[in-house]
């Protein structure tokens, strides 16, 4: 081991990453079976290769769909950061003009009252 500290959020990250493949594998192993049962007259290791390539398949289209769903997420979140910064910048901005004008407004309503 090096002397880098250890990222928990990283490790967390890489242990769910495996989970989720590792889940994904054994999904796809039970819907090969399932595929290959039709398939009475395979033998069986015509049947295993079929299951082997299923479950490589399988896998291959569940990562296409994270990574399309992770890119997805990326775009989403920048969207709504920007948003966020709008909402905002439309806040301070609002926040500065109410400032102005209720500090000028306040100072003139109690040099009035002083001269009464």
């Amino acid at each position: 081991m090096d002397d880098r500290p250890i990222d928990p959020g990283a490790l967390i990250n890489e242990l769910e990453g495996h989970l989720l493949i590792e889940a994904t594998l054994g999904e796809g192993r039970c819907e090969a079976g399932r595929f290959t049962q039709q398939f009475g007259w395979l033998t069986d290791s015509q049947r295993g290769e079929i299951e082997e390539r299923f479950v490589a398949e399988y896998v291959a289209l569940a990562r296409v769909s994270w990574e399309r769903t992770a890119r997805r997420g990326a775009e989403l979140r920048s969207e709504y950061e920007e948003v966020y910064r709008a909402l905002r910048r439309r806040l301070l901005a609002g926040f500065l003009f109410g400032t102005a004008v209720f500090v000028p407004a306040a100072v003139l309503v109690v040099s009035i009252a002083r001269r009464s």
